[in-house]
C-alpha cells in the first residue's frame, strides 16, 4: 500500500504519510532530498516530469501533496517565502484591481501592498472584515479579491468564512485567506468556501525556525496552473532543501499544536486580569468579540496571544526580563516568542495608522511554544513584576 493513500486518514496520520512514500530503490522511509537543478533527458525530444528545478523538483512536490491534502486542497504550489506566496496571488489579478483586505494586518502584508504593488496599479482598501457588512459596503464594480487573515497579526480579530465566501461567490470575486495562525490543524478555510488560502509555512508547519517559506492552496485548476507558472517564471519557488526541512516539521504539526494551546490557555489565564495587563487578545476567552464564532469555525484557540501593557517603557521592562521568553520576530516555533509588534513586526506601518488599527505601542505579542509550561509562567510572572 502506498503511503499516498492516507488521503482518508485522520490529520496526524496524513500529516506523517501523505506524499512521503519510502523511497522505491533503497527502502529509506524518509524520501530523499533532491538536491539537485536539473534532471537528464533519457531521449531527445522526450523529457520526464521533471526538467528543472524551479520549474518541480519531487522534494518539493511531496510537500505540496502533503500540505494539499491537510487543508483539504486538491492543489498546492510552494513559494521561497510566505511574502512571495501573497506576492504571487495577487497576481492572479489584473492591474488596476480592487482588493478589500482586513484593517489588521501583518505588517509586511501591508509593506508588500502599499510600497510595491500599489505601484503596478492594484488599489487596496481596508476595512474592518469582523463585520461582512463592511465588506459589501466597500465593494466595486473593480473588486477582485477579498483578502483577510483569521484571526488577525496581531490583534487577534475573526472574520466568518463562510459569510465572506458567500458574498465574494455571488459577485464572482475570490476570498484569500491566510491561515498562518491557526495552520490546518485548527483552521481550514477551503472548507468553509475560500478559493485561496496560504500560509507561511515559515512559522507552524516547519514549527522548528530553520527555514523560510510559503504555500498557496486550492481547489481551481486554473488558478493552480497559473500559480505553477508564476513561481517558475518569477523564480519563486521554494528550494528542494527548504522543502525537506518543512515536511520534517509537518510531521509533529498536531503534537506542536495540541502542547502550544494548551500552554497558550494557562499563559491567557496569568495574563487575563493582570493589575499589570490593560487588555488579553485571545478567540478563547468568552470576552472575546468573537469567540462563538471561534468555536464554530476553528477547531481550538490556537497558541498565539496578545495583550496590552500601559506603553513602550513597560513593555522594554518586561521584555528585557525575560529569560526563557525568547525576544524575536516570527511565530509558531518550538521555542516561545515574544514580540513587540509596534516596534518590530508591524513597524513597517506609520505610526498614525498603525494606532488607528490598534496596534499601539504597548502592544505584546506571544507565541507560545513547546517548553514546560511552568517554566514559561515563572518566567511571566517575574517579568510583570519588573513592569
Amino acid at each position: 500500500m502506498s503511503k499516498s493513500d492516507f488521503l482518508d486518514s485522520g490529520f496526524a496520520t496524513r500529516a506523517v504519510h501523505v506524499g512521503q512514500d519510502p523511497d522505491p530503490e533503497t527502502g529509506a522511509v524518509i524520501p530523499p532530498l533532491h538536491a539537485t537543478s536539473t534532471f537528464v533527458q533519457f531521449e531527445f525530444g522526450k523529457p520526464g516530469e521533471y526538467i528543472y528545478s524551479r520549474s518541480a523538483n519531487p522534494t518539493r512536490t511531496a510537500l505540496e501533496a502533503n500540505l494539499a491534502a491537510l487543508e483539504s486542497a486538491r492543489f498546492g504550489v510552494a513559494f521561497a517565502s510566505g511574502c512571495a506566496a501573497t506576492d504571487s496571488i495577487t497576481r492572479l489579478l489584473q492591474p488596476g484591481a480592487h482588493v478589500i483586505a482586513g484593517t489588521d494586518l501583518y505588517g509586511g502584508t501591508y509593506r508588500l501592498f502599499e510600497q510595491v504593488l500599489r505601484d503596478f496599479g492594484f488599489d487596496f482598501e481596508y476595512v474592518d472584515t469582523t463585520d461582512v457588512a463592511n465588506i459589501e459596503a466597500a465593494w466595486r464594480d473593480e473588486t477582485a479579491m477579498v483578502y483577510i487573515e483569521t484571526p488577525t497579526n496581531p490583534l487577534m480579530s475573526l472574520t466568518d468564512i463562510s459569510a465572506a465566501a458567500e458574498l465574494t461567490r455571488a459577485r464572482g470575486a475570490r476570498l484569500a485567506v491566510d491561515n498562518t495562525f491557526m495552520s490546518p490543524y485548527l483552521q481550514r478555510p477551503l472548507e468553509l468556501g475560500a478559493d485561496l488560502v496560504f500560509h507561511s509555512t515559515t512559522k507552524y508547519i516547519n514549527g522548528h525556525s530553520d527555514s523560510i517559506g510559503g504555500i498557496v492552496l486550492t481547489n481551481d485548476d486554473d488558478d493552480a496552473e497559473r500559480l505553477r507558472f508564476i513561481a517558475k517564471s518569477v523564480g519563486a519557488a521554494l528550494s528542494p532543501f527548504e522543502a525537506w526541512l518543512i515536511q520534517r516539521g509537518v510531521k509533529t504539526l498536531a503534537l506542536r499544536m495540541e502542547r502550544s494551546q494548551a500552554t497558550a490557555e494557562r499563559v491567557v489565564d496569568l495574563l487575563d486580569g493582570h493589575e499589570k495587563v490593560r487588555h488579553v487578545y485571545y478567540p478563547g476567552l468568552p470576552s472575546h468579540p468573537q469567540h462563538e464564532l471561534a468555536k464554530r469555525q476553528m477547531d481550538g484557540f490556537g497558541g498565539m496571544v496578545s495583550f496590552d501593557l500601559a506603553d513602550m517603557a513597560s513593555v522594554k521592562r518586561l521584555l528585557d526580563s525575560l529569560t526563557v521568553f525568547t525576544l524575536a520576530e516570527s511565530l509558531g516555533g518550538v521555542e516561545t516568542l515574544i514580540s513587540n509588534p509596534a516596534s518590530m513586526t508591524h513597524a513597517s506601518i506609520p505610526r498614525e495608522e498603525r494606532e488607528a488599527r490598534g496596534v499601539k505601542d504597548g502592544l505584546v505579542r506571544i507565541s507560545v511554544g513547546v517548553e514546560d509550561a511552568e517554566d514559561l509562567l515563572a518566567d511571566l510572572r517575574q517579568g510583570l513584576e519588573n513592569v
